[in-house]
């Protein structure tokens, strides 16, 4: 499995839930799909979900995370990335290229407004789940690696700083204001 294939993936798992933006539901359907393919594949698929936490292990992200779900520890911010790949790649890239980009997302907009919190731990384990329910057995871990990037240090701020928050990512700001 390559990238693409990943993606087309989540893709497919979007296209067969009722409501693909809840990420829980896009994650048990891509693994019930990944659990059909080879077990090299499933294996590949857990590199490639590395990869994408390690390309959105960003500052701006983060805060963006931290101002929809109103604080935001590590763990926090690894289920907000889980949700957002399973979205999809072209939201994916796009919200990680310019997080205040988020506010555009229908279902931002509709999380903001009922105050739900976005995350999803399941997307993490949809290799690990699917693995297990191809050959009952838990995933090998040691063939994993992931390198987070260091984080911009322009954004080394106190995400609790609303005003500084604020004016980095205005749409979202006046979409999450009181």
């Amino acid at each position: 499995m390559n990238i693409h294939q990943f993606w087309k993936l989540i893709d497919e798992a979007r296209s067969q839930v009722p409501t693909p933006d809840n990420g829980a539901a896009v994650a048990r359907r891509a693994v019930a799909l990944l659990a059909l393919r080879p077990a090299e594949e499933i294996i590949a698929a857990q590199q490639i979900l590395w990869k994408l936490m390690a390309d959105s292990y960003r500052a701006p992200l983060w805060g963006a995370a931290y101002m929809i779900n109103g604080g935001g520890s590590d763990d926090l911010f690894d289920y907000f990335r889980g949700w957002l790949i399973t979205q999809g790649r072209a939201t994916f890239e796009s919200v990680i290229t310019d997080p205040d980009r988020l506010a555009e997302l229908p279902a931002v907009r509709v999380f903001a407004a009922d105050g739900i919190d976005i995350e999803c731990e399941e997307a993490l384990t949809i290799a690990w789940d699917a693995h297990r329910e191809a050959t009952g057995e838990e995933l090998p871990d040691d063939p994993f690696t992931i390198q987070y990037p260091v984080l911009d240090p322009d954004w080394g701020f106190d995400f609790g700083d609303g005003d500084q928050l604020s004016r980095r990512l205005p749409r979202l700001a006046a979409l999450y204001s009181d």
